[in-house]
């Protein structure tokens, strides 16, 4: 504790009007998500990588993060870290009543369950009082995979879903078509919508198989780069360049990097 009460009094005299850093005295609650964003997939970033000691600077600098919301919300008189910490707190003891309490679950799928439920009943009491969307709480701010998972999950779980995954595949099958008929038209604004249907189809179907959708797509998009790199290895050892090669030969060389995987 006595680093952290270290790092709350930096962030205050970082923040301090007379003596403070210029950029940070600026900074305000909107011009500070694009970094704990950024934070956020640098800590993802080096556990992909398995750097451990990468990650522990990581995750200093998203613990930054916080602090200095924590401090901004200090100074408007809206919470100090201390009411953030205990909410966290509160939360853990409530959802684990296994653990805190004398709860007994007969599995891990029952425990998942009541954990769902826990969030859910929380969710209804603040949808109660504000009349709020269940879909509401998603946050803004996540990435599009990430969100559209996360809006199909809350629909489902009050039964707005496909019963069988077939469902999803005739479902993708049909925006596909959709999207085609758009082109062969030529309508822009079709395509453009049609298109963020199909992706969005992509993640209901992976949640239907079990998959995270962002989590395979940031799998793909490391696939690409490494098959990719590969690539132009092999080309840079025939003091070749990917563009001095027509469709057919980088077929052959990507065909060959998928073997080397």
């Amino acid at each position: 504790m006595k680093n952290i009460s270290k790092l709350l009094e930096i962030m205050a005299a970082l923040r301090d009007p007379g003596s403070g850093c210029p950029w940070d005295i600026k900074q305000t609650f909107e011009t500070i998500v694009p970094y704990t964003l950024e934070e956020a997939y640098e800590v993802a970033d080096s556990i992909e990588r398995g750097e451990m000691n990468e990650l522990k600077d990581e995750l200093g600098d998203l613990l930054f993060q916080v602090i200095f919301y924590a401090q901004m919300a200090s100074e408007q008189g809206l919470f100090e870290f201390d009411d953030i910490v205990d909410a966290i707190n509160n939360k853990l003891i409530r959802r684990h009543p296994h653990v805190f309490a004398n709860e007994k679950y007969q599995d891990e799928h029952s425990l998942n369950e009541a954990w769902e439920k826990s969030k859910a009943a929380e969710r209804d009491d603040k949808a109660e009082a504000n009349q709020a969307s269940i879909l509401d709480g998603v946050a803004m701010a996540l990435p599009a995979l990430k969100r559209a998972q996360k809006l199909q999950k809350r629909a489902a779980r009050v039964g707005f879903d496909w019963q069988e995954v077939e469902q999803v595949w005739d479902k993708l099958a049909e925006e596909m078509d959709e999207l085609r008929q758009g082109v062969e038209s030529c309508d822009e604004a079709n395509i453009f919508e049609e298109m963020g249907d199909i992706l969005f189809s992509c993640v209901n179907l992976a949640r239907h198989l079990g998959i995270d959708a962002e989590e395979a797509l940031r799998h793909g998009n490391n696939k690409f780069i490494n098959r990719f790199s590969y690539l132009e290895l092999e080309l840079r050892q025939q003091n070749k360049s990917v563009s001095d090669c027509d469709l057919a030969e980088l077929e052959a060389y990507w065909q060959k990097s998928k073997q080397a995987d």
